[in-house]
């Protein structure tokens, strides 16, 4: 999955990212679904040692335009680890209170504990993503916030934390049908704002933002990675993969048992 990683330092043109890749699978979701079944068996004991362990911690940010699939992610990818050792963490419009402090502090306080996964449905980044494209606050001061984001995810990671980011790369079209299918469909009509054809008539401006954050927040300690979200089965697979080979590589253990458990009889 390194090749959808955007390495630091990186120029970033979303044009150059193809979010209908399906990698080596062609169009064989039967393959890729059986794979994905594996990869989330695979999750669940990870998160399992992870817990059990209380040593590392999980930090895992999905960011998308509308239609994009963060809520698919969580339920196909998330959906057989234990509940106990996993939070989402949703970022709405902040309530007075949060806009009453710095726009880190509602954040920080979501982040995981030890032996925790947290997913963050959609995240800090809005502060440099939508506060950007609606002009909410000055530029100088949006622009300053970058520096603020690398800097609080490396004190993250200095304290114990693996961080993973996630652009679901979709196509303008894609998100034209599913927005479609959320006014046909009656079960899907809750999903759908009068507000989401506002932020898909700002198209070229949230590329433009996303392109800007993809490029100055992709780190070796918090990478991004842009994930090809036309073919959800495929989408799916890939935020598996590498979450799945991230958290083999933190080579966990089980923690030792008690001394002196040999021979004893449970009666």
């Amino acid at each position: 999955m390194d090749r959808y990683r955007v390495l630091p330092g990186a120029t970033v043109s979303l044009a150059d990212w193809d979010p209908a890749d399906s990698g080596g699978f062609g169009g064989d979701k039967s393959a890729a679904r059986d794979r994905l079944r594996d990869l989330v068996e695979r999750l669940a004991d990870l998160q399992y040692l992870l817990w059990a362990e209380d040593r590392n911690k999980l930090l895992v940010v999905l960011q998308a335009l509308d239609t994009g699939g963060k809520d698919g992610i969580i339920r196909h990818v998330f959906g057989g680890v234990n509940p106990q050792g996993v939070r989402v963490a949703n970022f709405k419009a902040p309530t007075p209170d949060e806009l009453a402090h710095d726009y880190l502090w509602r954040v920080h306080a979501r982040t995981p504990g030890s032996g925790e996964i947290v997913v963050f449905n959609r995240s800090h980044y809005e502060d440099v993503l939508v506060v950007r494209v609606l002009g909410l606050v000055a530029q100088e001061r949006w622009e300053r916030r970058y520096t603020h984001i690398n800097d609080f995810e490396a004190l993250l990671v200095d304290e114990g934390t693996t961080i993973l980011k996630f652009f679901l790369h979709i196509s303008k079209d894609e998100q034209r049908k599913r927005l479609q299918e959320r006014l046909d469909d009656p079960a899907k009509n809750w999903k759908f704002s009068v507000g989401d054809l506002d932020h898909r008539a700002r198209w070229d401006d949230y590329t433009a933002a996303f392109e800007a954050v993809l490029e100055r927040t992709s780190t070796e300690h918090a990478p991004w990675y842009v994930v090809p979200a036309d073919r959800k089965w495929y989408r799916d697979l890939v935020v598996a993969e590498t979450i799945v080979s991230t958290l083999e590589g933190l080579a966990m253990h089980l923690p030792p048992p008690e001394e002196g458990l040999g021979g004893i009889v449970v009666i």
